[in-house]
């Protein structure tokens, strides 16, 4: 959910990023990783955008992870044998605080082989350039401040002042789903119009995505009560699997608990 907010705000508003992460005033279109190579990374959290000079490749993270560090070179040197005469920006935002000390590594390392990227550690970044830019407003809360909810106040006025309606509604949506992994849903409802954000493209997917889950776990639900039936009936856990869809291990694990 982080990763899909992240990145739509990178790609609808990449004049905001570029403005903030190489103070330059460039518009990006999206670039597909499957671009860079045919058997591409997969990684929720990646976001290419290209111009006609420059790369930015953006990894947005909830939490740390070990390779990182490869993941940034590897793309570097994709980048460089699809496009050799474009720089490329590459950035590792880390949007949650962390004591884990793999947020601070900004380098790769192998034998004769160096590469370095930039890391953000959104906790200690000031607030201000966050309000200056309608893209970047629902990070604003996960910046570096005493009050989050003060500045979630804050992003809440300059989003009232927005004339775009869609806009509007897609910021204010962003920010309440960024401004989840800091703030109380109960402060984030009270600051943040509900009636605005649900005319957003961003909270419709959401919905919908909740909505097929409940589905397909009330589907799970089902399979699981009519194996248990079967079981108390002696039917063969083979024959169950084709009966249900389920796979052994979950009848097996039914059958143990019963």
């Amino acid at each position: 959910m982080f990763d899909n907010v992240c990145k739509f705000l990178a790609e609808h508003y990449s004049t905001n990023f570029a403005n903030w992460l190489i103070g330059k005033d460039i518009t990006f279109t999206r670039l597909e990783p499957s671009e860079l190579s045919l058997e591409p990374i997969r990684a929720d959290a990646i976001i290419l955008l290209q111009s006609e000079k420059e790369i930015m490749h953006i990894e947005f993270q909830t939490e740390p992870k070990r390779n990182i560090p490869f993941r940034m070179t590897d793309y570097r040197l994709r980048g460089h044998r699809t496009f050799p005469e474009k720089e490329m920006y590459q950035f590792v935002i880390y949007l949650q605080e962390t004591s884990s000390q793999l947020v601070k590594q900004n380098s790769f390392n192998l034998t004769r082989a160096y590469h370095e990227f930039d890391v953000i550690r959104m906790w200690e970044q000031k607030t201000d350039p966050f309000l200056q830019y309608p893209g970047l407003l629902p990070f604003a809360a996960l910046s570096k401040t005493n009050d989050r909810a003060q500045v979630l106040r804050q992003v809440a006025q300059q989003i009232n002042q927005m004339t775009d309606a869609t806009a509007q509604s897609n910021v204010t949506a962003s920010a309440a789903i960024l401004s989840g992994l800091i703030l109380d849903q109960e402060v984030i409802n009270r600051i943040l119009r509900s009636d605005i954000m649900k005319e957003s493209v961003i909270y419709q997917e959401i919905e919908a995505q909740g909505k097929e889950k409940g589905i397909t776990q009330g589907r799970e639900q089902e399979a699981q009560k009519i194996a248990l039936n079967l079981l108390r009936e002696g039917m063969s856990i083979d024959l169950i699997v084709r009966a249900t869809g389920l796979t052994i291990e979950k009848i097996q694990q039914l059958q143990h608990n019963q």
